[in-house]
Order: C-alpha cells, then structure tokens, then sequence
C-alpha cells in the first residue's frame, strides 16, 4: 500500500461505481442462448444483436416472474494499477462479466440465491459498451426480455430494476416500453437528464481546481487516448490533494499546490474552503463515518462541540468528494468524447446563491462571515484567479440529445435512495416525486369525476412509492485519543448503493407484489416491508434539488 493509499483510509474503499463481477461466466457469443442445468437452476448465455453477453438464471419451479436487472456506471477506459483506489480496472473483464442481479459487496450472490430460491428467474448483461450508455442499455434490455419470452413461454411478469445508471436506465425502459414490464425498481437512481448529474460533478472539479490545485485539467479534456491519460493525470492531483486536505484538518495548512488561493485565503482553514466547495456542488454532508453532530469527548466539552459543528462537514465532504472524484473525472471524459467536447458551463452561475441558506447553516464550518465573503470574492467570475470554465454549444446539444426521463409512470415503480449518497443524490429521486405528483392527482380527480358518473368509487392506483434509507442522528466513533474511526464499515443512509443482501431482498418482494396488485399503495404490509428493506415511506420529506435545477 503507497502512502498515498495509508493517508486516504478514511475515504478508501467504499462504493466509487456499482459495478459487480458476477461469477456466472458469459456463454459464448450466439443468436439462441446456450443452457445448462445444474442444482435445480437453469443458467443460460448467450450476446444480444449488440454483442451484449447476457445470462439468464431459470429455477426448475419457477413462477413466472422475471427481474431484469441493469448495473451501474461501470468506466469505459482502463485504469493503470498505479492510480489510487481504482487502479487495476479493466474495461475488457467487466464488458465479459454479465450481471444477472445485485451483488452486495460486488461479490455477494445472497440475493440471486434467495430469489430463485422463491422461484423467480434472474437476468442481466454486461451491455455492449460501458460508460454512459442509457440508449444502448434500453435496447439492450429490450431484446434480452423478448429472447427471454421466448426461451421461457410460461413468463407472465417482468419487473425491471437496477441500480445508479441502471435506476436510469430502467426507468427509460419503463417510459419507452411500458408494454415489456409490469413492474420497476429504481435503486440509488440517476434520473432526469445526465445534465443535472454532471453540473454537480463539475463545480466539484472546478472547486477543487481553483482552491486546491490550478493545474488539474478537470475538464475540455483532449480527444483520444491524450484526454485518458489527462484524466488519469487528475485522478491522482485529486486523490493527493484529498491527502494534504485530510492532513491540514490539524495543521490549517493550505496545500503546497494551491496557489493563488493558498495565499488570497491563508487566514481561513481549508476545511471551510472545501466545505464550500461540497455545498456548491451538493455533495452530503453527512458521510460513511461522520455525522455532523457528533464530537469526540463529552458533550459539554468544547472539543466536542468544535469538532462537531466546524470539522465534522469538512470531513464528510472529502469522505464523499474522494468518493465521487473519480466517477467526476471519468464521467466527464467519457461525455465529452461521445458529446465532441467540453459541456459544462459555469460562466454564469452564482455560487452565493447557489449555496444559499447553507451559508448560514453552516456558518462555523465555514469559519464565519467574513471568511465566507474571501472565499465567494475569490471564486467571483471577475478574478483572474479563478477562471470560469465554457461549454462548446454542439456538446451541450449532442449531451441534451442523450436519453432523458419525462418522469412519466405508467408501471408500479418503486425507488430505494440513500439521503446522503455521495455519487447520485437523493434530489434525483425527488425529481421524480415532483413529476409523479401531478400524475397522481390527475388519476385522483379522474376516479372522483367516474364515482359521480357511475356512484361508485374506486380509489386511484398510486404507481410510484418512493422510499428514504436515512443515516442514523448521531454516528460518529472516536478512539481513546479522541481521533475519529474510518475502519468500520458505512453505515445505512451513506455511501453509494450501500445497501445490504436483505434490503435487495425485501425491495424485490415489493416489486413482485406489485405485479399482482398493479399499485404501491402503502398498506400496512407494505410499510412493514419497506421498513425491512431499510427504507422509511414519508411523505413529508422531501430532498433538497440537484443543484443543477436551482440555477
């Protein structure tokens, strides 16, 4: 382990993608699958017209319900070993390895275990291409379903279901083929556009640019192989940075490579300045270990209340931001390639009004209001120091040509999200939940309007139910010399997709159950289960929006 590796443990290891290697092996490549029975299961693969492997899993008392499953954002250029956290990837083993259903841990098979167990079938596949790659993945799923009609004629229900870019990939495929599926399960899901998700994504690479580092790239990265190993140069300014950020949190120190900033802003702790850039860019600020409120120590001391107010945000945002940098960096290459160039604009965003109440909210985090007006003065678009970063108007129209949601739901729909996800966050699913509501009272007022004509009422189907996994109150461990513990794992609420074996379990019982029903009206047995699967129905809450549509 480097030393780089040694001074990253808190943010080391915990879900930067969902991808999963299934230990199911792809068949080879051919136009009707390739099946073989062992212990009472079927297993099938086979390539889709694409050249997608799949593999379909076919228990002997099957009941005729199917889940498709489509994984997450998995990077489409490999990564040299050198590059920490993530090195070592390979673009050719993922695109090989179909993934039939959610694998915990990205190696746990629990939940493809316990659901052929119940006597559903499973299947999945690796998809053609990785990357950002919603249109090809629909079609994909679309044909893998019809070759699986085919394969198995007694199937009478599908549900779809996936997680992060497969929560958006499956709600496409609920909007564009309702017909295909009788149920979907969107679980930390990406949804509306992948505009929305980006903007994010790049005021954190901007932030970090311009307090930080002036020479990280972070974006208008060139074509080619030239732009990979750009990028792949600022995957390693960001993770050392993230290293001398988790050092100055005793020290105050700016990092050696900040520059203009490190001087203009010597005053204030760089903590406040990367507070700032994590609420700018929505990043939690509540995290796999810290919570935000709570101190090491006893709560009247002062330590307590010092760490807890003005170090703990700090430290959840580089728990968080490391996390996501790598997925912002190689996100953004990969759609900038497929858009021709560069697509992220801030020339004309208000990072006071972006961060709005968070200012005073997070005021003694930020060291106050004086420190909060240097840092602002110096991200201003006047100061030559910190310059803004322009789009290419053929990108950011080849971006908005990509698929994107209506928010439109025909289909029983059921979302799982973390309210601290650090790499999709929790507004995407509440993007939703604001285009459902009309949909809802339509169908309300249309039952009301056929009860006068008809003298009977029948209650209006709710199809979309969606479902807060929230991290605890209070989290945050402290050893014998009051330093925090990062060894431990995240805990619910946090993290990307952190969800355990049981609540994938639990959520895909919900799902099924929707089938029968043909609605997610939250019935006491369905609170019960959700309660289980780790998710709270609250209608009340509501997320805060992807900074992107608070422009």
């Amino acid at each position: 382990m480097s030393k780089l590796h040694k001074k990253l443990a808190l943010v080391a290891a915990t879900g930067l993608v969902a991808f999963g290697v299934s230990a199911i092996p792809a068949a080879a490549h051919a136009a009707a699958p390739q099946c073989a029975t062992a212990n009472y299961v079927q297993t099938c693969g086979g390539a889709t017209s694409d050249g997608a492997p799949y593999a379909m899993m076919v228990p002997a008392n099957f009941n005729g319900t199917v889940f498709i499953y489509s994984h997450g954002y998995r990077y489409n250029v490999d990564i040299p070993a050198q590059i920490p956290l993530i090195g070592g990837y390979s673009v050719k083993k993922v695109l090989s390895t179909p993934q039939p259903a959610p694998l915990p841990g990205n190696t746990d098979t629990t939940v493809i275990k316990a659901l052929l167990g119940q006597g559903f079938a499973v299947m999945g596949s690796a998809f053609s291409t990785e990357g950002w790659n919603a249109g090809a993945a629909v079609a994909t799923d679309v044909e893998l379903i019809n070759a699986f009609k085919t394969q198995f004629p007694t199937t009478k229900k599908v549900v779809a279901w996936g997680e992060s870019l497969g929560g958006f990939i499956t709600q496409a495929l609920a909007e564009s083929h309702p017909e295909l599926i009788d149920a979907a399960g969107l679980m930390c899901p990406a949804l509306g556009t992948v505009e929305a998700e980006l903007t994010g994504a790049g005021d954190f690479l901007w932030g970090m640019k311009t307090f930080f580092d002036p020479s990280i790239r972070g974006h208008n990265y060139d074509a080619g192989a030239a732009g990979v190993q750009e990028a792949m140069g600022d995957l390693v300014k960001i993770f050392t940075v993230a290293s001398k950020l988790q050092a100055s949190m005793t020290t105050n120190a700016w990092p050696d490579t900040a520059g203009a900033a490190g001087t203009a802003l010597a005053a204030i702790p760089p903590r406040s300045a990367l507070l700032l850039v994590g609420l700018m860019a929505g990043i939690p600020t509540k995290s796999a270990h810290f919570d935000g409120t709570t101190g090491p120590g006893k709560k009247t001391d002062a330590a307590y209340t010092s760490f807890a107010l003005a170090a703990s945000p700090a430290l959840a945002v580089l728990e968080n931001g490391t996390q996501a940098a790598a997925l912002a960096v190689l996100a953004t290459l990969d759609l900038e390639q497929q858009t021709g160039g560069a697509f992220y604009d801030n020339t004309k965003t208000d990072y006071q009004a972006r961060v709005g109440s968070d200012l005073y909210s997070y005021n003694a985090a930020l060291s106050g209001n004086t420190a909060v007006t240097g840092m602002l003065s110096f991200l201003n678009a006047a100061n030559p120091a910190a310059p803004r970063w322009s789009a290419t108007a053929a990108s950011v129209a080849k971006l908005r040509a990509l698929t994107a949601h209506t928010g439109t739901i025909t289909k029983p729909t059921i979302a799982l999200a973390a309210t601290s996800d650090p790499i999709v966050p929790a507004g995407n699913t509440q993007w939703l939940v604001e285009k459902y509501a009309p949909q809802l009272e339509a169908a309300k007022a249309a039952a009301a309007k056929e009860a006068v004509a008809t003298g009977k009422l029948v209650k209006a189907k709710q199809l979309f139910l969606p479902l807060w996994n929230n991290a605890p109150a209070s989290y945050t461990k402290f050893d014998s010399s009051g330093s925090p513990i990062t060894s431990t794992p995240g805990v619910t609420g946090t993290g990307h997709c952190n969800f355990t074996a049981t609540q994938y379990i639990y959520m895909a019982n919900m799902l099924a159950g929707a089938t029968v029903t043909g609605n997610v009206n939250p019935t006491a047995a369905l609170r019960t289960m959700a309660r289980k699967a780790g998710g709270a129905i609250d209608p009340s809450f509501v997320a805060p929006q992807l900074k992107f549509y608070q422009n």
